[in-house]
């Protein structure tokens, strides 16, 4: 059965869904946690390790989203990341390009943390390319890439690559989609895909309408990842529940903006006292472990869980409804 949609496991709630669909609807989905989620040594996603995580999750299909260097809490190469990946997880997307922008270097990374991998763990597999926000890509550049790797791998390693990175117009900013869509450079991006026997897989598929999701999927897109819009419905049913009862409201804006986990996400016009509600939609997810919201907020809404899990259900029906 093909896996439409690849989510963040933005927290427990979100994992626990997802399991629950499963189960219920038999159609398979994936899970994508990015370093800062889930490693080796733990992350704001319910405090999982890759372990831990792997052992939870074992009815679903895990792929490391963004693994390689300089996409973790810490500065580093990555490696020790892939070692703990490549014995727990499912499949790991190589992406280098954060940190090596250039095709030359960004090549030579994937090719070198493939090998590395497959040393690790010979029936590992792999997503290749990266999202648009983190560097662009054209169709020509992706078949370069495939060229090379093709090259310099064995036939069996190749054959280990099941998924490409295409681009087609998706960026995200202040929990909104960005992105200009294009259908040409989709069309081409899925060609390239198709034409080396792999998947095609869109990153930053949150905040899109459902219809466009359809659309992409009709010209033959196979999969999408979405994360952030996930961790929105959370953070929205306890802003629903908080309401006006401004100390809690005060307090989770507080937590949320001294975390500083809202940055990365917003420009430089962005106010985050002025802006107070969009700051805890942006950010709200990345606490939703910590003590002091568990302490302060979550322990004020008895049976909350139940309502983020429905909330959370409603929106995999729907997105697999138009499939």
């Amino acid at each position: 059965m093909e896996i439409k949609y690849f989510i963040g496991p933005m927290s427990k709630n979100v994992v626990d869904s997802i399991l629950e669909f499963q189960r219920l609807y038999s159609k398979k989905v994936g899970i994508i946690p990015s370093r800062r989620q889930v490693d080796y040594s733990g992350g704001y996603a319910n405090h999982w390790s890759t372990k831990e995580l792997s052992e939870y999750s074992n009815e679903l299909t895990i792929m490391r989203d963004h693994g390689g260097p300089g996409q973790g809490s810490e500065e580093d190469d990555g490696y020790l990341s892939l070692k703990y990946d490549c014995k727990y997880f499912d499949y790991i997307h190589i992406d280098p390009w954060k940190k090596y922008p250039s095709f030359d270097k960004g090549s030579k990374w994937t090719l070198e943390m493939i090998e590395f991998c497959l040393y690790q763990n010979s029936e590992i597999k792999f997503e290749v390319g990266t999202e648009e926000a983190i560097r662009r890509f054209e169709a020509k550049e992706l078949e370069k890439l495939l060229r090379f790797l093709k090259l310099n791998l064995s036939k069996k390693a190749f054959l280990q690559i099941k998924y490409l990175v295409i681009q087609s117009g998706t960026s995200l900013s202040s929990n909104q989609n960005t992105g200009n869509f294009d259908l040409k450079r989709l069309s081409h991006m899925i060609e390239v895909a198709k034409k080396n026997g792999l998947k095609s897989k869109e990153h930053n598929g949150d905040y899109i309408p459902e219809e466009l999701i359809k659309l992409k999927m009709s010209k033959g897109l196979d999969s999408i990842n979405i994360a952030p819009e996930f961790g929105l419905i959370e953070t929205q049913t306890y802003l629903k529940q908080i309401n006006n009862k401004k100390s809690l409201f005060d307090r989770y804006w507080e937590l949320c903006y001294n975390s500083k986990k809202w940055v990365k996400w917003v420009g430089k016009d962005f106010d985050p006292k002025q802006q107070k509600e969009n700051l805890i939609k942006i950010c709200g997810h990345y606490v939703l472990s910590d003590n002091q919201f568990i302490n302060d907020i979550k322990s004020q809404f008895e049976g909350i869980d139940k309502l983020i899990k429905k909330n959370i259900m409603d929106k995999l029906i729907s997105l697999h409804k138009i499939l």
